[in-house]
């Protein structure tokens, strides 16, 4: 949980440096006021040669140095002060989302995890670089010049405690409205963010469903209150300064007021503490100023807390990792004792699964849509956590083992792998970036990639568009296939990524994943009976159990089984297996 203040207690040393030259500053403002009061008396009421004035004035140079110098390095260690805090958060915010499961990722909009991440951090700035330095300046500074006003004027200090607590009150009345409005414009910010990326991203989609104007209005409609929760927070800002030059005018005029009339009526205050009041009420009233403006952005800072600590104390499950490290020189040997894993309560869950996948078997997954399939390939690839039960990998609990050890040994591939913006070296170089182009080459070639990429122009330095933007289903699958070639892993997941592709794609990725099983151990969602019927071991999944196992003759003597691959497959081919292999079927 983000708090705001607490981040301070890590950066002590910071906030003592600020501290410091805040002392400095404050001396460097009361020893400016003292000098210019000296020198004007000297010369121009005592008449003294304007040379004797010339070692105050070398003093008076030498203080307006050290107080802008002062001032200088507040401010600047209160902007790395900001940008190391921010750079903190959004690491942790990285840690966090790339440490989610792979169902928490999936959920919520891009657009806004990313708005959070950049412009959300960024609203931090004004807090640290701004508020903290005049909040440290304010108290330290405006002590030291409100001793001085006691000593040599009480009244003038009387007058100052009488209407200096109105700033505060006032920015405090202020700060809750602001601080809720920030909180609204931040909302409408991402929502906006969230809702332009996803209609990028589906905007095929809306223009085959002819919902293109449709979204187009709503980004409007997102846009314009967007606008009008910007203009609000703005007009808060405004009043907010009017409101303090006016409280500031009206308590330095009874000042000179006050300090007038002792002066010219009554004549019982000397010239001296008289215009040294007059110095020093001013500074300590801008310091006030200064404090009520960066109080404003303060509460901008605060509304972007609070939005980041929701997120990152969203309840996630994070894939425990140790670090035991990995050897991948031959595939591993796999066992699963009573894992369970749940998405939410009362949803669908996997229940009490055991099996165990010796090196270099082929293993087929199969089940209706919905019955886990997927989500226990995940769980076997290490993208979702155990909530019950432990993975053992060669005997070992896999949760001791590195994260890094583990991914470089394992390949994933899915119906969808996903293509980012780049060449099509880039995206098959993903997992190795070490190869040489050469490398490169081989691994597409036996992919069956090589003829796709020669019709290119640029070859396997063809850019392509995030998604694969460009390519077909089975380009992409090649890719896809390309990266596993070129990492050789010794342990490859399969979710069925042949279904939905012409006869010829499918004839060479098949080609290309059996040379894949070669040297790894291979589990795969199956619907393909050709890939069924080539498995060691079949697990046949319903409603989040393994109901059987076993290879396909054996299997072949479940009615279920049977009833399963007749509803998936048609009936034609099951008629003939029953006519010619009665033994299967008990």
């Amino acid at each position: 949980m983000l708090r705001i203040k607490e981040v301070m207690k890590e950066n002590k040393k910071e906030v003592r440096f600020i501290t410091l030259f805040a002392i400095f500053s404050g001396i460097s403002i009361i020893g400016q006021a003292y000098l210019l009061v000296l020198i004007i008396e000297k010369v121009f009421l005592k008449g003294a040669p304007f040379a004797q004035a010339l070692p105050l004035l070398t003093g008076l140079f030498f203080i307006l140095a050290v107080r802008h110098l002062s001032h200088f390095l507040c401010g600047k260690i209160g902007i790395q002060l900001a940008a190391k805090v921010k750079s903190n958060i959004r690491k942790s915010l990285i840690h966090k989302h790339s440490h989610n499961s792979l169902l928490a990722s999936l959920q919520g909009q891009s657009g806004k995890k990313v708005s959070v991440l950049l412009d959300t951090v960024d609203k931090l700035d004004s807090y640290y670089s701004k508020y903290l330095p005049q909040f440290i300046q304010i108290f330290t500074i405006s002590f030291m010049i409100l001793l001085v006003i006691f000593w040599e004027h009480w009244t003038t200090g009387i007058i100052i405690l009488a209407t200096a607590p109105f700033i505060p009150i006032f920015m405090m009345i202020i700060g809750f409205k602001t601080r809720d409005k920030s909180e609204e414009q931040l909302a409408k910010m991402s929502a906006f963010s969230g809702q332009f990326l996803d209609a990028l991203q589906g905007i095929n989609t809306l223009k085959l469903f002819g919902q293109s104007n449709t979204q187009k209005k709503k980004i409007q409609e997102s846009s314009h209150q967007f606008k009008e929760a910007t203009i609000s927070v703005l007009k808060i800002a405004f009043q907010n300064s009017l409101a303090l030059e006016f409280i500031s005018m009206l308590s330095i005029g009874l000042i000179a007021l006050e300090v007038a009339f002792r002066m010219i009526v009554f004549q019982n205050l000397d010239f001296f503490p008289g215009f040294l009041m007059l110095l020093l009420a001013p500074e300590f009233f801008n310091k006030l100023k200064e404090l009520g403006s960066a109080f404003h952005l303060s509460k901008e800072s605060m509304g972007a807390a609070k939005i980041i600590e929701e997120d990152l104390a969203e309840e996630t499950v994070p894939v425990n990792w140790g670090t035991k490290r990995y050897d991948w020189k031959k595939p591993p040997e796999i066992t699963l004792e009573d894992v369970t894993y749940r998405y939410n309560r009362d949803r669908f869950a996997l229940k009490n699964i055991q099996i165990h996948i010796h090196a270099f078997e082929n293993i087929a997954v199969i089940g209706k849509t919905g019955s886990g399939k997927t989500t226990l390939l995940n769980m076997l690839a290490g993208l979702l956590p155990n909530e019950n039960g432990q993975i053992l990998v060669n005997g070992d609990n896999r949760e001791s083992l590195q994260e890094s050890d583990w991914f470089s040994g394992l390949s994933y591939i899915s119906q969808f792998p996903y293509i980012f913006s780049g060449t099509i070296a880039e995206n098959i170089a993903i997992g190795s970036p070490y190869c040489t182009e050469k490398d490169i080459q081989k691994a597409g070639e036996k992919a069956g990639l090589s003829r796709v990429v020669q019709s290119m122009k640029d070859g396997y330095h063809t850019q392509i568009g995030e998604g694969g933007r460009g390519l077909s289903g089975g380009e992409m699958q090649r890719i896809a296939l390309a990266r596993a070639f070129l990492k050789q892993p010794t342990f490859i997941l399969f979710d069925e990524p042949t279904t939905g592709l012409d006869i010829q794609t499918e004839q060479i990725l098949q080609a290309s994943i059996m040379e894949l099983s070669k040297t790894s151990t291979v589990v795969t969602i199956a619907h393909r009976l050709y890939t069924i019927n080539q498995a060691d071991i079949i697990f046949f999944m319903e409603d989040g159990e393994i109901i059987a196992s076993g290879n396909f003759h054996e299997l072949m003597k479940k009615q279920l089984f049977r009833n399963m691959l007749t509803t998936d497959q048609g009936g034609a081919w099951v008629e003939r297996i029953t006519n010619t292999n009665q033994d299967y079927i008990s």
